[in-house]
Order: structure tokens, then C-alpha cells, then sequence
């Protein structure tokens, strides 16, 4: 029996605002107590977790003094070291103050703008001295409810303006951060700008930098879309942009559930963790998902493991998948290639003739059947315990 055991090699990460979520919804109080950083240090640790993350002010509450900062910021880097955690990404809280109600960088107050570029490079600043590499924006309050504002074409251009200033803030700081763009279709917002990984993807090419800037997907984000995910993150790891990566799960059309990974679509986190694998994808497995509110602490824990099971099952099915002979069979009998054909398709002006006069026979390829149903049993098969190793 393979051991499901998470270690730090795994390269498992969760944020303190993720099994420090204390199960408070828009219907109801918090059912948990608030747990402190340090401590989800030490319990992360404990489940064999690698790193966690952090928005700025799940560590520094926003009214902090700076020498309560200090403090702060000092006792959780001797939990991470007494425990051996890192800090692989940061970010920052630009949705809960009511500053930002209206938008961070893409409010019509040019004053929110700004504050909203000095309250990032504070965060930034803290994120370095922690060690993170990896710096994502979630624009939750970047978007709109109405459209009657008429801003859409300046908010595009606010939005830009403020990841160039902050991409040249990073480099001049010597920060070296590669940055993620968090793509939401809609909550808290009713649509919030840049909402799928391929609208992210198309305006970070009008960016400054580009280079700079990657996508962080998540698994419930593109889902509330009725989108799949694992095409999403087929198409960043194709454009080399998949800088990061955010695991939960999610019933399609609902609001933003966070639930764990692999709950509720099965078959997908599989193909998701299958693609990940196969990818050589070697960035942090981070999981931004919470315990149901029913739970307890315990629930939390038992949450923060199961994540980390869920995912380290799937990834060895993910090896029987590749040495189950028969569905080896199957997907070789589904492709077909042609040495010749493979000749025509590199373009010249010659093989653009040749092509166009070869006969195909239509009707053939018409009646021709691939396979899928079969293929897709057979998947379903393994995933059940029907194939496979014990």
C-alpha cells in the first residue's frame, strides 16, 4: 500500500487565512476561535505541510503600530524557522477595508488608487523579509455591480498603470518577485474585471513587463464559471505561465464554496493533478480551500489533511493510469498518425500543394469511432479501485 503521508518535498502550502478561516458567512457568526499565525505554523508542520502564505494583515492587523508590526512579523519567522515552513508566496488584503468598496486599483478615486499602491508595497516589503518569490493580485473589488460608471476602458488602464509602478517597485527593491494574476468571475463583485485565466493571460501581454506576470488559477474560480479548469491550466502551463496554483473544489454556478480538494469533482482534480505531474509543473501545491463551518478545530485539521491525501492519491492513480496496459492500448488506438501527412503539414509552398490535391476519404473518417466512451470507463474504473494496484 503506497504511503499518503504528505512531506515537505510535496510542496503543499496553505494560507493562514485558509484553516485560520473561523466559518463566519454573510448568514451567520464564526463557529471556531481564531487560531494565531504561529500556531498554524506549528500544525501545518505537524501534517507535514511545506510552506504557508499570507495576505498582509492575516499576520499585521490593518491599524497595527509599527512596533507591534515588528513583533508580530518576529515571532511568526521564529515559528517558521523553530518549524521548518517557508513562505512561498504573499499577497495583498485589498477587499475587506471599505476603502476599497468600490475597487483598489481601478477605483475612480485617484486617492483609493494610491493607497491602494502604498498599502501593496508595504505588503510587498513584508513578503520579501518573509522570503516569498512568488506575489499574487485577486482583484476581488476590482469589477463592477453596474456598468452606468462608464469607466471600463479607464479601470483596464488604472489596472495596468498599477502592476507596471509595482513590477518596477520589485525590481528597483532588488525583490526579484514573479507575479500572479488571480482570475474571479464575479463575488464580491458582480463581474470583476479579468475574470478567466485566458482574459488574464491577454492583458498581461499589455503589460510593461510580461515577463514579470503569470496566472495563479483556481479550481473554484473558473468553475463558478461553468468553465473546466484543467483546460484553463492546460493553457497557462502552454503559454509558460503558470506561476502558481490554487486547489479546492467547487459545485459549478454556486457561490465561492473553497470546499477541499477533490469533494465535489472528482475525476477532474484527477486529470488536474494528472496534468500537473506530467507537466513537470514543480511550483508550490497551495491549497485555498477551508473546513466546512460545521467543524470544530479538529475539522480543521482533519480538512488540511485531507487536501494533502486527496491530492497524493490521485497523483498515484495518475501512475497506474500510465501503466494500465489496456488503457495505454486504448489511447494509442485513439491517436493516429501519418509519417507522410506529418511531411505535408510542415509548410512549404510544394507541401501546401500536395496537400490541397490529396484525396481524403470522408466518409471513412466520418464512421471512424475513437474510442472515448471506452477510454473514459476504463478511467472511471481505476478511479473507483476497479484497476490498479491496491
Amino acid at each position: 500500500m503506497p504511503d499518503f503521508t504528505p512531506t515537505p518535498a510535496d510542496k503543499f502550502t496553505f494560507g493562514l487565512w485558509t484553516v485560520g478561516n473561523t466559518g463566519r458567512d454573510p448568514f451567520g457568526e464564526s463557529t471556531r476561535n481564531a487560531l494565531t499565525a504561529p500556531y498554524i505554523v506549528q500544525k501545518l508542520a505537524e501534517l507535514g505541510a511545506y510552506g504557508v502564505n499570507l495576505h498582509d494583515n492575516d499576520l499585521v492587523p490593518i491599524d497595527a503600530t509599527p512596533s507591534e508590526r515588528d513583533r508580530i512579523v518576529t515571532e511568526f519567522k521564529q515559528a517558521l524557522s523553530d518549524h521548518g515552513l517557508v513562505v512561498p508566496m504573499a499577497t495583498t488584503n485589498l477587499f475587506t477595508d471599505p476603502a476599497f468598496k468600490d475597487g483598489a486599483f481601478t477605483s475612480a478615486d485617484a486617492r483609493v488608487r494610491a493607497f491602494a499602491l502604498q498599502k501593496t508595497m508595504h505588503s510587498m516589503d513584508l513578503g520579501a523579509e518573509l522570503g516569498a518569490k512568488t506575489y499574487v493580485f485577486w482583484g476581488g473589488r476590482e469589477g463592477t455591480e453596474v456598468d452606468a460608471s462608464g469607466k471600463l476602458l479607464d479601470a483596464l488602464q488604472w489596472y495596468r498603470e498599477g502592476l507596471n509602478y509595482l513590477a518596477e517597485y520589485s525590481e528597483h527593491q532588488g525583490y526579484g518577485y514573479r507575479f500572479a494574476l488571480e482570475p474571479k468571475p464575479n463575488e464580491p463583485r458582480g463581474d470583476i474585471f479579468l475574470p478567466t485565466v485566458g482574459s488574464a493571460l491577454g492583458f498581461i501581454h499589455t503589460l510593461d513587463r510580461p515577463e514579470l506576470f503569470g496566472v495563479n488559477p483556481e479550481f473554484a474560480h473558473e468553475t463558478m464559471a461553468g468553465l473546466n479548469f484543467v483546460h484553463a491550466v492546460a493553457q497557462a502551463i502552454d503559454a509558460g505561465k503558470l506561476y502558481h496554483i490554487d486547489l479546492n473544489d467547487q459545485k459549478m454556478s454556486r457561490f465561492d464554496q473553497d470546499l477541499r480538494f477533490g469533494a465535489e469533482n472528482l475525476k477532474s482534480a484527477f486529470f488536474l493533478v494528472k496534468l500537473l505531474e506530467d507537466s513537470g509543473y514543480d511550483g508550490p501545491r497551495h491549497f485555498d480551500a477551508h473546513a466546512l463551518r460545521t467543524e470544530d478545530e479538529a475539522g480543521v485539521w482533519a480538512f488540511a489533511r485531507g487536501c494533502m491525501r486527496t491530492y497524493l492519491m490521485l497523483r498515484e492513480k495518475a501512475r497506474q493510469w500510465s501503466e494500465d496496459a489496456e488503457i495505454q492500448a486504448a489511447l494509442a488506438a485513439y491517436r493516429v498518425e501519418d509519417e507522410e501527412l506529418a511531411q505535408l503539414t510542415a509548410f512549404s509552398q510544394e507541401n501546401a500543394q500536395a496537400l490541397k490535391n490529396r484525396t481524403f476519404d470522408r466518409q471513412a473518417l466520418g464512421r471512424r469511432g475513437p474510442g472515448l466512451e471506452q477510454l473514459d470507463q476504463l478511467t472511471v474504473e481505476l478511479l473507483l479501485g476497479l484497476r490498479g494496484n491496491p
